[in-house]
């Protein structure tokens, strides 16, 4: 029995459950856990950011591009504030996101003394942030509270979790039996009934649409699968793009999805709320639902399904595809109906050429395997209607929270954690100002994101809502910006600035050779075209 301080034995823990990377702000309240982690160097690395914020979104992006769990520590109080955005979007994206979060004295904890960092019911504000939450109080109970975190990440709906440890426990040492190890994950039983259930209903519609989320991502062979035994096109928005191959006649987005939503016999949900169908297009007595669901509680959240499978879907949909063999009639291709409506929409979607063009661009430099992280921004709404993705986990994007500003500080996560691997970002001058410090990061740790920044020197949404909506009343959405490129090159990193799509593709082509640094091209525009009467489409059942 080795004697080890709490701050050791959560290192040794997050080491033997394959956590190689740490993201960091330090601070007095985490000394001890800074200590142990340098003494652990050769095992496990910290990368340091300039703001919380920042550290969050590094080991948020970290999650959403491989799948892994990841870990990030900051101060209390307003180190934990600064970083709850990435928590709630890790929560909202379903990544298993871990923060170790400081605290002050322990037996100070919740009286009101005013101590450096104090927050009044730290532990309720994590809790409505993540699904597990724990404090350390001893040095025997942190191997097993941080077992018990990653275990919660793993199973049912993934998602963040966050561990406290007071500043005057992390340097505790005491007698500690052996270290946990990753603790096995229970089998769930498939509902044999409802997978019957579900190949009849598949099996004999003549339409059926599959609406794959992030839940998909890990199952993306089993949803190509069913696309091509049922003839069914695949909608994705956000977080399920890349589960079909783009270039699939039957992968589609959002304005299309809409018509074929409207002309369903049968939809078939996968690791999706089915937010857009069940809260804008509608639905009705016609329209069988099936979902496949991690979370037990989710299925009925809007309308009960006519079959609910819980648990993972990849098991799920090979059980599925099993079942079809026996009950699915016979289906004529759909892919030339199919070429003709998305050459259709394509003719619809050329409003959004502008854009279209910028985005031909880096699909044409990034090539199959680059990693695409979406922002809110112009380009970012009109990449998840038309940006062709190939594979999954290559298109990176915040979700249901949408948070301005995640963009940046994500995608650097991102390149850290696929170092093998192109990843661009890309921002509008808005939203990259919120995390733009963190280049010094990127040179720091020699990350060699590239980054494009669409300068139009405004809010442009909000501008534009203003205009259309508000008789071009305009307040608080024009910005100040700094020259992008010295600002890049002051920190050390490659820089230059593209004023159209060739010159954007030239500068990407320049910054990819580059491995070993950060590069940023600023790209000035004017007001883009809307993209919004492609995403907010109206009712088209139930009506």
């Amino acid at each position: 029995m080795d004697r080890m301080t709490t701050a050791e034995v959560v290192v040794a823990t997050l080491i033997a459950h394959g956590i190689d990377t740490i993201y960091a702000l330090p601070g007095v309240h985490n000394d001890p856990l800074f200590d142990a982690l340098f003494k652990a160097a050769a095992h496990i690395r910290t990368i340091h950011t300039r703001h919380e914020q920042g550290a969050g979104y590094m080991a948020l992006g970290a999650a959403l591009a491989t799948g892994r769990p990841q870990v990030y520590t900051v101060v209390p109080g307003p180190g934990l504030l600064n970083s709850a955005a990435s928590l709630l979007t890790a929560y909202g994206t379903n990544a298993p996101v871990l923060a170790l979060i400081g605290q002050i004295a322990q037996a100070a904890i919740g009286r009101g003394y005013g101590h450096l960092h104090e927050i009044r019911d730290q532990s309720g504000i994590l809790s409505r942030l993540v699904e597990f939450c724990a404090r350390i109080r001893a040095p025997a109970d942190a191997s097993r509270l941080v077992a018990a975190a990653m275990y919660a990440m793993r199973t049912g709906r993934p998602g963040p979790a966050a561990i406290e440890c007071a500043i005057d426990v992390w340097g505790r040492s005491a007698p500690v039996d052996a270290i946990s190890t990753p603790l096995p994950l229970a089998e769930k039983p498939v509902d044999d009934d409802a997978i019957n259930e579900a190949a009849k209903r598949l099996g004999t519609a003549a339409r059926i649409l599959i609406v794959a989320g992030g839940g998909a991502q890990d199952a993306a062979a089993e949803v190509t699968e069913l696309c091509a035994q049922l003839q069914a096109p695949v909608l994705a928005y956000r977080r399920g793009r890349g589960v079909l191959d783009s270039r699939n006649p039957l992968s589609v987005t959002m304005p299309l999805g809409h018509e074929l939503w409207r002309e369903a016999e049968v939809v078939l949900g996968i690791g999706t709320r089915l937010f857009a169908g069940f809260q804008q297009w509608g639905i009705d007595d016609q329209l069988s639902v099936i979902r496949v669901d991690a979370d037990p509680e989710e299925p009925e959240r809007f309308r009960k399904p006519d079959v609910a499978l819980i648990g993972e879907a990849k098991p799920i949909l090979r059980r599925l595809i099993a079942a079809l063999a026996r009950r699915n009639r016979a289906r004529p291709s759909r892919q030339e109906e199919m070429l003709e409506r998305q050459s259709r929409m394509a003719k619809r979607l050329q409003k959004l050429k502008p854009q279209i063009e910028f985005l031909e661009a880096i699909r044409a430099e990034l090539g199959a395997d680059g990693i695409f992280v979406d922002e809110v921004t112009q380009i970012g709404f009109a990449a998840r209607l038309v940006y062709p993705v190939y594979k999954p986990r290559t298109f990176i994007s915040p979700g249901y929270q949408d948070a301005l500003g995640w963009g940046f500080a994500t995608a650097l996560g991102v390149q850290d954690a696929r170092r093998d691997t192109p990843v661009l970002s890309v921002s509008g001058d808005g939203g990259f100002m919120f995390t733009a410090s963190e280049m010094a990061t990127a040179m720091r740790h020699r990350i060699p994101l590239v980054t494009v920044v669409f300068n139009d020197g405004a809010y442009g949404n909000v501008r534009r809502i203003q205009e259309e909506q508000y008789g071009n009343r305009l307040i608080a959405c024009d910005l100040t910006n700094p020259d992008f490129v010295r600002l890049a090159e002051s920190f050390g990193a490659a820089a230059e600035r593209a004023h159209d799509p060739s010159q954007l593709r030239a500068a990407l082509n320049r910054a990819f050779k580059r491995r070993d640094e950060p590069t940023l091209i600023e790209v000035p525009v004017g007001a883009l075209p809307s993209p919004w009467e492609f995403i907010l489409l109206p009712p088209v059942r139930g009506i």
